[in-house]
């Protein structure tokens, strides 16, 4: 994975594109993100174009020459993807090789077959936080949803007490773990390690997820007591696949990128020594690009050829899940060029100049900041990509865990009350077939939920570590 070093985003701050000042630059901000969030919601642009002229607004605000702007602009787009697109594309053919060969049927019915009446929100918080690790969130919505209806359907739950915290595990799952796209961007954009941050954020996924997912159930079903739509419920329809692989070895596959990086990590900490052959070793196992390569070979065999894939298939299938991920990659791209239009006009100096007089936790301005993206632009995404640009140069002078949980700060803020401007909130409102206040009172307070809950467990374990 190509990284931004620490020193080279100090080097970029400390030589800016523009000699603007600190009021400039904060206009020539807020002119960028107002701009992209006009043509996102009122314009209804794409977020890829919507990113493009946000950047270049922002560069001409600010005072910069046309050229070093766009040159700004490409080179943050050709790195991002350069860094994640290769690792979003390997994900992506890890969920489809999943969802495809049955192995995430497999997974969701041997755990509801085992799950009591009592603890089936717990199942499902479960089920939704083993799928979701490998692929995006809106697959796994796509993926989950007709087993929520299912379930509500014939154990005669409310269906807010099976989705809360299905959804609550997939949208922990996306905003806080790597190898989703925004976890991975803002560990690339501040220099983070990328086995503290995975091992930190299940840390904190853990807690959130349960406070987010099944204790906040309770309550949405309340407040919201439906019934699945008829219309939304699916048949479990058979498929022409011979068998299914089993459940052990579907866990062991999605598991295992999340195993060698961890290992990596563990390495880094007993070890300490850069010129220690183990240590080298577990630097070229535990990589994300290795771990998630060995991730989808190994799921060729224990998933595709398992389910009866012929070597034809299993290429029809990777064929297929590349396509889908074209926009995801567009608009991550986009975003890191944003993000380094803010680092080279000078806005992340400017924040640590400005922040130095303020007594307010590095944490707590990272996490205002991607909430505060997050409710202009509706995008998770985009709200962690900007965020990690704006507060980079802030990481310069902390501790590897400190760097994780900085990346975790902005992943919970991205989080933050989803409304009418994202895509999810549309999604969950069809899909349950709810009004625009239900999804409110629902799925709006339950990412409320996340992003608060998470915060408070970084910013707890930034006390002990």
């Amino acid at each position: 994975m190509t990284h931004l070093s620490v020193e080279m985003l100090a080097a970029d701050a400390t030589e800016p594109i523009t000699s603007a000042g600190h009021a400039q630059l904060g206009i020539a901000v807020l002119a960028g993100i107002a701009v992209i969030v006009l043509l996102i919601t009122k314009f209804k642009l794409h977020a890829f174009l919507s990113l493009i002229i946000g950047s270049l607004v922002l560069g001409a605000v600010a005072g910069a020459p046309l050229d070093k702007a766009i040159t700004s602009f490409s080179t943050g787009l050709g790195t991002t993807v350069a860094g994640t697109g290769v690792l979003i594309a390997l994900g992506a053919i890890l969920g489809k090789l999943l969802a495809d060969s049955g192995g995430a049927d497999q997974i969701v019915d041997t755990i509801l077959a085992k799950a009591s009446r009592r603890t089936m929100p717990w199942a499902m918080v479960l089920i939704a936080g083993i799928v979701g690790l490998p692929i995006f969130f809106e697959v796994g919505i796509v993926l989950l949803i007709p087993v929520v209806l299912l379930v509500a359907k014939r154990g005669n739950f409310s269906l807010m007490r099976i989705g809360i915290p299905a959804l609550a595990g997939l949208s922990v799952m996306h905003g806080l773990i790597p190898p989703h796209p925004g976890p991975l961007v803002a560990i690339d954009a501040v220099g983070a390690n990328l086995g503290v941050t995975l091992a930190l954020g299940v840390v904190v996924a853990i807690p959130t997820a349960i406070i987010a997912g099944p204790l906040f159930s309770r309550y949405a079903a309340r407040w919201v007591d439906i019934r699945p739509p008829e219309k939304m419920v699916p048949e479990r329809a058979s498929d022409d696949l011979e068998k299914r692989p089993g459940f052990g070895i579907t866990v062991a596959t999605v598991l295992l990128p999340v195993v060698m990086m961890l290992a990596k990590a563990l390495v880094d900490v007993v070890i300490d020594d850069p010129a220690a052959g183990a240590q080298r070793v577990f630097d070229v196992v535990g990589s994300p690009l290795i771990a998630l390569l060995t991730a989808v070979v190994v799921a060729m065999f224990t998933l595709g050829r398992a389910a009866g894939f012929t070597r034809g298939r299993i290429a029809v299938t990777v064929e297929k899940s590349l396509a889908p991920i074209a926009g995801v990659l567009l608009i991550v791209g986009a975003g890191g060029g944003f993000k380094q239009t803010l680092v080279d006009a000078g806005v992340g100096q400017m924040i640590l100049d400005v922040s130095k007089g303020w007594h307010l936790s590095t944490l707590l301005l990272a996490w205002l900041i991607a909430v505060t993206i997050r409710l202009a632009t509706g995008s998770a995404t985009v709200a962690t990509i900007s965020a990690a640009g704006l507060v980079a140069p802030l990481a310069a002078d902390m501790s590897t865990t400190h760097g994780a949980l900085l990346v975790l700060a902005i992943g919970c803020g991205s989080l933050f009350f989803s409304h009418v401007n994202d895509a999810g909130f549309w999604l969950v409102k069809e899909y349950f077939g709810m009004s625009v206040g239900q999804t409110l009172k629902t799925w709006s307070v339950m990412e409320t939920l996340i992003s608060v809950v998470g915060i408070i467990c970084v910013l707890l374990l930034s006390l002990v570590l």
